[in-house]
């Protein structure tokens, strides 16, 4: 190890040990200590308990011993996504309907609004303690950090992506990669410890210190994997090289079968075609397979180490005697991506050894349909293939173990989740500032009781790809095309557009949809600079 690499990490641990501790609240010991995990860019089907040949065994004992939500949706892209998440508002109302950039209106303004309060600020107000551990990517101005957003002990990543290996920039055009510790900013120089790993560590670390207080703990651990550029470690990458020889086509059947017979999708649900611009893969030469093949191995080594820390995690709870009245949930911000990040001008060309540190690249879109089996398109589009999550919650005598729900659900559902757990009524004003009402509602219902259902309605937009879902109709556009209708009960892949069968339907649901856009605040994008 460099003597930088040892100076970093001797500056991590010990400013996060001073890092302020509340005093014990009165009547928090009952309370629930909660880990909220957040995986980037990672589709539908790449776990196993959601019909992968991946190796994810930590998460899908928490599946098995848990309940799994069959029709949980984010919000399509890691900003809003984590915007939602944290605040239970749609992203425009919490001023992140795009990225981080100012697009010139409270919807985009590309921070989070005075007008939301976080799932940290509000456990605080019940004697939590709180932790964040990996990207944040809400904001880069100071209101927005996770230090001024209720975050005790936080070892962040303000921006979209990162080496894996250390803190040399991504891109050509200015822009660097910014880590926060407890709100100073630090650089990771370290290429011993992948950045997997470190976000595990920071977290283990910061549950040991307050491992002998009353007080409840909130930890929000969002890992940048597997997002781009696809990096790992070689013992991990081992292990999957050679499986995907078999091509996209044979792998996005063998886990649509896995689907149907995990009870996770229904059998009517035909698997969607696969994506247009994918080619045949008989027909790619015996190079061109194994280039594949190691795309994919090394986004398959990435999902796998993030098991493995998870379950670092999880030892730790346990071995604190914390396991048993901790809530643990698990969801992706978003689905498998469709990047092609060599093809960017503006990204930092590295045709390193595949995996290293000296190799930017990304799975692309061949591999990113498979993820998202058996739906379509990916990441940013509002079609199921980009919105589609999987979702886990563990808690022991809490949640019915090996339950499955097809509730519609909305990553917007956590926050009141969350605080009904913590007994915390959501808040007119906080800080002084009138707060906007939540979006979602509660999922406790489904802990006990996953065949319960209700009707609900949840809406979409990024960047001109728009959509609403009511009931089991769906309705859905990418941006500048016409409405596509579809009906979920019986065609969730979205094969049969019945737009031209039912148009009464289509403007039923266009005028929701067009009610909601006004009320949060958006614009048409093509006008937006």
């Amino acid at each position: 190890m460099n003597r930088k690499a040892s100076l970093w990490i001797s500056m991590l641990w010990a400013l996060a040990a001073i890092a302020p501790v509340p005093v014990p609240a009165q009547g928090t010991s009952e309370k629930p200590n909660i880990v909220l995990i957040l995986a980037d860019d990672m589709g539908f089907s790449d776990l196993g308990s959601f019909g992968s040949e991946i190796n994810t065994p930590n998460l899908d004992k928490l599946a098995h011993e848990g309940l799994r939500i069959t029709q949980f949706y984010n919000s399509g892209r890691c900003c809003p996504s984590r915007a939602a998440l944290l605040t239970g508002l749609y992203p425009h109302q919490a001023g992140v309907g795009d990225m981080v950039q100012d697009k010139g209106t409270p919807a985009y303004q590309g921070y989070l609004s005075k007008n939301s309060a976080t799932i940290g600020q509000l456990l605080k107000t019940a004697g939590y303690n709180t932790i964040v551990s990996g990207k944040w990517h809400v904001g880069l101005v100071p209101s927005a950090w996770a230090v001024n957003r209720g975050f005790e002990q936080s070892f962040t990543m303000q921006n979209n992506g990162s080496s894996y290996f250390n803190s040399e920039p991504l891109y050509n055009d200015g822009r660097t990669v910014t880590f926060q510790l407890n709100g100073r900013e630090i650089q990771r120089y370290d290429t011993s410890r992948y950045l997997t790993q470190a976000i595990t560590d920071f977290a283990i670390q910061s549950i040991d210190r307050m491992k002998d207080q009353p007080n409840p703990f909130f930890l929000y651990l969002a890992y940048n994997a597997p997002h781009w550029p696809i990096q790992a470690l070689p013992e991990d990458i081992a292990r999957y090289k050679g499986k995907y020889l078999q091509g996209w086509d044979a792998l996005r059947e063998a886990r649509y079968r896995k689907l149907v017979d995990l009870g996770i999708i229904q059998k009517e649900w035909k698997l969607s075609p696969r994506y247009e611009k994918a080619t045949e893969w008989n027909v790619l030469s015996a190079a061109e397979k194994d280039q594949w093949d190691t795309r994919m191995a090394i986004y398959a080594a990435m999902i796998d180490r993030m098991d493995q820390c998870v379950g670092q995690v999880l030892d730790k709870l346990k071995s604190i005697g914390r396991d048993r009245n901790t809530l643990v949930i698990f969801v992706s911000d978003n689905g498998g991506s469709g990047d092609t990040v060599r093809e960017w001008s503006y990204v930092t060309e590295k045709n390193g050894e595949p995996g290293s540190v000296n190799s930017i690249d990304s799975y692309d879109p061949p591999w990113g349909n498979a993820s998202n089996t058996p739906f379509k398109l990916f990441k940013k589009n509002a079609h199921e293939g980009g919105i589609a999550s999987p979702f886990i919650a563990w808690f022991p005598g809490r949640v019915k173990a090996n339950a499955l729900s097809a509730q519609v659900s909305h990553i917007t559902d956590i926050m009141p989740t969350l605080l009904e757990l913590a007994g915390i009524r959501y808040p007119e004003i906080f800080g002084n500032e009138k707060l906007t009402p939540l979006a979602g509602s509660s999922l406790t219902p489904l802990f006990q009781n996953p065949q319960a259902t209700q009707s609900k309605t949840i809406f979409w937009e990024h960047e001109g790809s728009r959509a609403v879902r009511k009931a089991d109709w769906k309705l859905v556009a990418e941006i500048n095309q016409p409405w596509e209708l579809y009906d979920l009960k019986t065609d969730r892949s979205e094969n049969h557009n019945l737009a031209g069968h039912y148009p009464q339907k289509v403007k039923e649901l266009e005028k929701e949809y067009l009610e909601w856009a006004a009320k949060v605040g958006v614009v048409d994008w093509n006008t937006i600079k």
